[in-house]
């Protein structure tokens, strides 16, 4: 009995310590279960990117997970940022300290940051263009942030937005509408306004810079005002100022308009429009003023002068200088000294040239009365044809206001005006002024060489061996050059009776001709472009691309396929021209950007087309062509 009651304790014994043992293992598994799905949750954490994460106490968002997170929040403190950028490497401890600082904050401030250069979306919805762009989004409206970037200065801003009664200022920009529009103008002494359209992306990014503008002129004493009108709803005034494109700026004074012609940010607007705001014509009281810009100047000094500046006289020269301001040197007096000195009465304008480039051939000054019936076009083509001498000094810094003019005869050597060199200028200069005396009707500069070094290359000159080297720039893009010969007057001359004669060949940057040029697509040469383009017979497309152009790499099939598409159209020529390799010599066809395509209607070959639209298809050139062309013969359904 004893040994079964013993046998009984060691198997209840076996039994229990069985028992333990597996719920010691169920325990260890669910453990180990638990740990797995808990593993499980940090790696769906790490690619689901709607998890906010947090870096160092601030909290990264994305595209997936933005919104989500801004919603229903006060405020939020945002960091656009790109990972390379050396200023935000440079800000980003600074900005995890003023996370913690906001976090520690009655009520707490989120404070964030976003990767613009992965969340695209993000960066292009709240125009992202520099960084590190900062942001305070109040009830998900964004505010700019344009202080320092320091702990202080940031928290400060950010704890004034979040107070419950905070709101933003307004804009300083003016809106208009046909309702005030010309009450607006019409009693402004100056004002700016913008023609834009809501979808389009240039007025996006030009907004905030505008607005800044606005504010800053605003401050001015007296200030400029800045205005906007959308062109999509007023399409009457858009039409009455010939809006066409957007954004398109306008200055207007009195009511009278102007172009804006200065950069589209803050900083160049607000300069652009100081400058505007003043004077166009700077006042002298003396002579010696005058003399002064005589004596050193590299410009003609145009000159009105007038009894008072209540003379209607006055008011005529100042409104034909606002416009072309830029362009010259602008000066009046009411001074008898002046008057005295230029050899007028008041009521006249004079244009003095700089002593350097006076000569025997020509007058030192031109006059042009004032009178109260004068018309203000008159004044401004006054000063444009007396502006430049004889023969005047053609730099790159007054080429495009001075020397467009076409035929332009351009003698280069190596031009200087500095005392040790103007003798050996003026020796050139007089040989080219012999010259110029006896035809007028073309325009004679000289150019230094090393300036317009890219044009004599052009011309074919650059390794001549000679001193002195001349080209003519003539209408149409077409330039001819004098052989390399000693120059002298008569070498010059006999150049130039040569091109009135019509007697020279232009220069033409040109690939070989194909030889084989049978394509769906016509390839186009520099020495081909009139026989092919210029073809009356014909209408044709025209693409000017460039080898390394990404646009017209893909641009390539679809052209192609265009080509295939119309390649039974007799009259119809589909053409392309690597404007790298060749000239354009036509000053019609303007090649600013790749690819740039033009539509030369046979009846219109100096008006061609620009295509400026965005479908760069097949079906988007097909609508284009049939728009425009003169000479198709089937229709668009034959095709």
């Amino acid at each position: 009995m004893k040994k079964l009651a013993l046998l009984l304790i060691v198997l209840l014994g076996v039994a229990h310590f069985a028992t333990v043992s597996r719920c010691e293992e169920d325990v260890e598994a669910s453990k180990e279960e638990t740990d797995e799905e808990d593993s499980d949750d940090e790696e769906d954490d790490e690619d689901d990117d709607t998890v906010v994460k947090e870096e160092n106490g601030v909290l990264v968002l994305t595209d997936n997970n933005f919104d989500t997170f801004i919603e229903g929040k006060d405020t939020v403190l945002v960091e656009f940022y790109a990972p390379w950028c050396g200023h935000c490497k440079q800000f980003a401890p600074e900005y995890e300290k003023i996370a913690q600082t906001l976090k520690e904050n009655d009520p707490p401030i989120p404070v964030a940051k976003v990767d613009a250069t992965v969340a695209s979306g993000l960066g292009s919805r709240f125009d992202v263009s520099g960084y590190p762009t900062i942001k305070i989004l109040k009830n998900g409206e964004p505010v700019d942030y344009d202080g320092e970037r320091t702990e202080k200065a940031i928290v400060e801003r950010v704890k004034e937005v979040a107070q419950p009664d905070w709101k933003p200022p307004p804009e300083a920009t003016l809106v208009l509408t046909k309702d005030n529009f010309d009450d607006t103008v019409n009693n402004a002494d100056i004002i700016l306004v913008e023609f834009y359209a809501p979808w389009c992306g240039h007025c996006k990014r030009l907004a905030p810079e505008y607005e800044k503008a606005a504010k800053e002129l605003s401050q001015r004493t007296p200030p400029i005002p800045l205005a906007k009108v959308d062109a999509t709803v007023e399409s009457e005034l858009a039409s009455r100022f010939g809006v066409t494109g957007y954004p398109t700026l306008k200055i207007f004074r009195k009511g009278k308009v102007f172009e804006y012609n200065g950069p589209r940010e803050k900083n160049g607007i607000v300069d652009y429009m100081s400058e505007q705001a003043g004077p166009p014509s700077k006042q002298v009281q003396a002579a010696k003023q005058i003399q002064e810009l005589i004596k050193d100047g590299d410009d003609a000094v145009i000159v009105g002068v007038f009894s008072s500046e209540q003379d209607a006289a006055y008011d005529i020269y100042i409104e034909a200088c606002n416009s072309l301001r830029e362009d010259f040197i602008f000066r009046h007096s009411f001074s008898a000294e002046v008057a005295k000195l230029l050899k007028v009465s008041p009521g006249h304008v004079v244009i003095v040239q700089p002593e350097k480039f006076r000569s025997k051939h020509e007058p030192s000054s031109h006059t042009f009365s004032v009178k109260d019936s004068t018309v203000v076009s008159d004044v401004q083509e006054f000063f444009k044809k007396y502006v430049i001498p004889l023969v005047g000094h053609r730099k790159p810094s007054n080429d495009a206001k001075r020397y467009t003019k076409r035929p332009l005869v351009v003698v280069y050597y190596g031009v200087d005006f500095s005392f040790d060199y103007r003798k050996a200028t003026q020796f050139w200069r007089g040989k080219v002024l012999d010259v110029a005396k006896d035809f007028p009707e073309y325009t004679f500069a000289i150019a230094d060489e090393e300036d317009y070094a890219e044009e004599l290359k052009g011309l074919g000159l650059s390794e001549s061996g000679e001193e002195v080297n001349v080209g003519i720039l003539a209408d149409g893009g077409k330039k001819y050059a004098m052989e390399p010969e000693e120059f002298d007057s008569e070498v010059l001359r006999d150049f130039v009776v040569a091109f009135k004669k019509g007697k020279l060949k232009p220069i033409i940057k040109s690939q070989p001709v194909p030889k084989n040029n049978k394509g769906p697509v016509k390839v186009v040469v520099g020495k081909t472009f009139d026989d092919i383009v210029m073809d009356t017979q014909k209408d044709v497309l025209i693409e000017f691309y460039a080898p390394w152009c990404g646009h017209c790499k893909k641009l390539e099939p679809d052209y192609l396929a265009l080509g295939k598409k119309y390649k039974g159209e007799k009259n119809l020529v589909i053409a392309k021209m690597d404007a790298t390799a060749n000239d354009v010599p036509n000053d019609s066809y303007k090649v600013e950007g790749f690819p740039t395509i033009y539509f030369a209607p046979s009846n219109k070959k100096q008006s061609p087309i620009k295509f400026e639209g965005g479908d760069r298809t097949v079906e988007g050139f097909s609508k284009f062509l049939e728009e425009h062309a003169t000479k198709l013969s089937q229709k668009r359904d034959e095709l």
